[in-house]
């Protein structure tokens, strides 16, 4: 830890030179005279509030004398609600360049005084784009963080809340939330959490959520299957802390993390909760059937192709009529890879001309590739389905998991046929067991396994609240 010196004018001298405060014009340093003594104030335009730093200076110059400490001075002359003292100088220099105010006095030797009166640019608390509900609540997590934990308090009046502070690169010095409730946590993985988050060494984490997820997690590539769960509804997270998981909330980020997770969290969605029991059901069974198909659909047809003595007359149907100049094989995998260039070029197109391009897009280049004998109608079919269907869970990388997964079922059937097919759906399997997370004592695929009947059973089946609670 780095102290300032009981010089005022020294510690003046070396702030001026840590900030570089004649180099950048949006660090601000501030003298005020009081009586015989001085003030110096340094903080970030833009950061704080004006019209709170107004009045606190005309407070400050209305003041005859500096006491003889800074500690004094805070308790009797800082009129507001978060002020601190503090003698460590790296400590000083986070503080102002997270916003707040730093204030020395001449008087104050080696000590100087924060006052946490920063505000920062953000947006409203608005409905996430890609998780919508269609009742209940319509706010949204920020990249505010502070703005984020009140979200939270606001649901969860309790004062088993616990949210502890960390500060995670050693550039980027990005504050990180850990919260849970106590009690309801694993007291053992929250501290096992809060270990790994202290003990992570990177200079920032640029991408939020995903940097600190890399950091968290030994990377294996080779394993599509997301590995934390993240939200944007405050809802959602506040009823997950409820029932004992843990949240990480960094700033900058409109993402909460949510441990542990396992494939079944990635599959429930906030609608299951806002409606009636029975109807909630209903919405989740069709979302893990139509989810699941995305990932044989393809695959199950394609192997009826290989074996078309095989097929039962009923579903003789299934069997193109026409054949097109490429192989079947060819055609899906070109199809996967035009879904995927229609939908980067709709995120790049201005909102207003977006709809229209993925429309448009798709059914001209539908036409064309039938008419000059590029594709052939059932595979469009079944691409289309593949391509809606993924919007039915809102996570992306689950989204791309399955898809990788499907790609790679269709790789081996078309190579070993039936064989091929058994050898990827035991390598899906052997993909998800061994699928490494920050789960501390669960599994993957836990309540399955682990065994658990009754959270089997209300991941399942949307029962009351009041029989889940007992």
């Amino acid at each position: 830890m780095r102290k300032l010196s009981s010089d005022y004018l020294h510690n003046t001298k070396y702030l001026d030179t840590a900030l570089s405060v004649s180099e950048n014009f949006d660090v601000i340093k501030k003298i005020l005279k009081v009586g015989d003594g001085e003030l110096s104030l340094y903080y970030i335009d833009g950061f704080v509030k004006d019209t709170v730093m107004q009045k606190l200076m005309m407070h400050f110059l209305s003041i005859k004398k500096l006491p003889e400490s800074a500690l004094e001075f805070m308790e009797r002359s800082v009129p507001y609600v978060e002020t601190d003292v503090v003698a460590d100088a790296d400590l000083m220099l986070q503080m102002v360049l997270s916003g707040s105010t730093l204030l020395i006095g001449s008087s104050f030797g080696a000590e100087g005084i924060i006052i946490d009166s920063r505000t920062y640019p953000g947006r409203d608390a608005e409905e996430p784009q890609g998780d919508r509900v269609m009742r209940g609540s319509r706010d949204g997590f920020v990249e505010t963080m502070i703005f984020n934990t009140a979200l939270i308090r606001r649901r969860i009046r309790d004062c088993s809340l616990t949210m502890k502070y960390i500060t995670v690169g050693s550039e980027s010095k990005t504050d990180i939330v850990l919260c849970y409730m106590k009690g309801k946590a694993d007291e053992r993985y929250v501290a096992e959490l809060e270990e790994r988050l202290r003990r992570i060494k990177t200079k920032s984490l640029t991408m939020g959520a995903q940097s600190l997820a890399e950091c968290l997690i030994r990377s294996r590539w080779y394993n599509p299957f997301p590995k934390i769960r993240m939200t944007e509804r405050p809802d959602s997270a506040s009823a997950q802390i409820l029932e004992g998981s843990v949240a990480i909330i960094m700033d900058n980020s409109p993402e909460v993390m949510i441990l542990p997770s396992s494939i079944f969290d990635f599959m429930q969605e906030t609608n299951d909760f806002y409606f009636p029991p029975l109807t909630g059901t209903y919405i989740r069974l069709v979302r893990y059937a139509v989810f699941f198909m995305t990932l044989t659909i393809t695959p199950v047809w394609y192997l009826f192709m290989q074996y078309p003595e095989m097929i039962p007359e009923w579903l003789q149907f299934i069997v193109p009529e026409n054949s097109a100049r490429i192989p079947i094989i060819v055609q899906l995998f070109l199809v996967e890879f035009i879904i995927d260039a229609l939908r980067l070029a709709s995120t790049n197109t201005p909102d207003m001309l977006a709809n229209s391009l993925s429309v448009v897009g798709g059914l001209i280049l539908g036409d064309f590739a039938v008419s000059i004998g590029w594709l052939i109608p059932e595979v469009i079919l079944y691409m289309a389905f593949v391509a809606i269907a993924n919007f039915t869970q809102r996570s992306y990388e689950l989204g791309y998991a399955f898809k990788f997964l499907r790609m790679m079922l269709l790789l081996l059937t078309a190579i070993f046929k039936f064989w091929g097919f058994v050898a990827g759906g035991a390598l899906i399997l052997i993909l998800l067991l061994t699928n490494k997370t920050v789960n501390g004592g669960r599994r993957y695929l836990y309540p399955l396994i682990p065994f658990n009947g009754r959270a089997l059973l209300s991941l399942v089946v949307r029962v009351k609240k009041r029989d889940f609670e007992g």
